[in-house]
């Protein structure tokens, strides 16, 4: 196994009377892209600020690069790039002087790179951040995250804000930022087709639980969806371990399963006599049927 850069060891965090997140454990490993998909309300922004030591675990642990996010030394933090959902700038600065201010807390800055997204991204630098349109600040969040050359980079909601043109260049960063095996990213998006281009992990929160934490191949790989067809009625209720959901229509039935095996392929297909169609899903039509209620 590769050196963690992030661990979640039992983390629980809650606000006033609502808990957000429910005994989270969630590893990430050294160039790994890793994708955090959930519903609105899931938890993914608290795990993400948890994660970066911007709110403290009410129980478990965060660590980051080996130490407590919580208290993580100036070190670590010059270690991470983060854009949050809601960007917030010093409205009154320049971007050029964001950009300065800014690199000023790093120990490397990446002066080639910003000033190649800022062109690529169409950002006028000489222009004051209260003038820019909430695409381009974004864009500009982006860059500030991307100058310093984070070992772990972790993004919000990143394309919320941004034109196809920059999220393509987004996206075409993120793979090359994993490319070299020693940086990581962290991305929340529900442009699950953005994440099936770059992620090679799939975390996917429920009320805040990890209801799956591992490989997007394997992912896919056991998640499947079964036309079986018979040669007389089939139950209206079929039972067996890892159904997600099932329609039955007399002697055909569409059922999504988690764990398909060719053992149980061949099971039902003896028990039911019928002809069973495995069929492919996509990582959208996955987190639909791992989240259907």
């Amino acid at each position: 196994m590769m050196e963690p850069v992030l661990e979640l060891q039992g983390v629980s965090k809650s606000f006033k009377a609502k808990t957000v997140l429910q005994n989270v454990d969630l590893t990430v490993e050294r160039g790994r892209v890793v994708g955090l998909l959930g519903k609105n309300g899931a938890g993914k922004t608290t795990l993400l600020k948890c994660a970066t030591g911007l709110l403290r675990v009410d129980s478990g642990a965060a660590i980051v690069f080996g130490e407590d996010a919580w208290q993580l030394s100036d070190s670590g933090k010059a270690r991470i790039g983060y854009v949050p959902q809601e960007i917030d700038l010093y409205q009154w600065m320049r971007a050029r002087h964001m950009l300065k201010f800014i690199s000023a807390f790093y120990p490397r800055w990446n002066h080639s790179l910003v000033s190649t997204l800022a062109s690529r991204w169409e950002i006028d630098t000489n222009e004051k951040i209260i003038r820019m349109s909430v695409g381009q600040r974004h864009k500009l969040s982006m860059i500030l995250a991307l100058g310093p050359e984070p070992d772990l980079l972790v993004l919000d909601e990143p394309a919320a804000s941004l034109d196809p043109q920059a999220r393509r260049d987004l996206l075409s960063t993120i793979i090359e930022i994993a490319s070299d095996g020693h940086r990581s990213v962290m991305l929340s998006t529900h442009l699950t087709s953005d994440l099936e281009r770059v992620a090679s992990d799939i975390v996917m929160l429920k009320a805040g639980t990890v209801s799956y934490a591992g490989p997007m191949d394997e992912l896919k790989d056991s998640v499947k969806r079964l036309k079986v067809t018979s040669r007389s009625r089939l139950p209206l209720h079929l039972d067996f371990p890892g159904i997600l959901r099932h329609e039955t229509d007399r002697n055909e039935a569409l059922i999504t399963v988690r764990g398909v095996t060719p053992d149980l392929v061949r099971e039902l297909e003896a028990v039911y006599e019928a002809d069973v169609e495995v069929r492919d899903l996509n990582l959208e039509d996955i987190f639909v049927e791992v989240h259907h209620d």
